[in-house]
């Protein structure tokens, strides 16, 4: 079993940043990434990572959004720049794909992020 639990949400303004973390309970050699939900919306792709390094983001979230791995941490951040009210939602890290979108094996619990004007 893989636990993902993700840290580092909170309330900031318009413009600001906020950097989030996903600490995995063991090393795990597959892609992980970043989705976010907001209430009565359907989960959204944020950004992903390779377990060989490479990344993809979504559109809305390129140039702003930075996502990184510690392997030796078996640490998972997403570094959220210039926020938009918009990127206010339930942030969630995930690992291990099957196959496209959603299909991550693990799951965190996930983190508020909530961005106001």
């Amino acid at each position: 079993q893989v636990q993902l639990v993700e840290s580092g949400g909170g309330s900031v303004q318009a413009g600001g940043s906020l950097k989030l973390s996903c600490v995995a309970s063991r090393y795990i050699n597959c892609g992980m990434g970043w989705y976010r939900q907001a209430p009565g919306k359907g989960r959204e792709l944020v950004s992903r990572i390779s377990n060989h390094g490479t990344t993809i983001y979504a559109d809305s979230v390129k140039g702003r959004f930075t996502i990184s791995q510690d392997r030796v941490k078996n640490t998972l951040y997403l570094q959220m720049n210039s926020l938009k009210i918009e990127d206010t939602a339930v942030y969630s890290c995930a690992a291990c794909p099957s196959g496209g979108v959603s299909s991550e094996h693990y799951w965190g619990q996930g983190t508020q992020v909530t961005v106001s004007s």
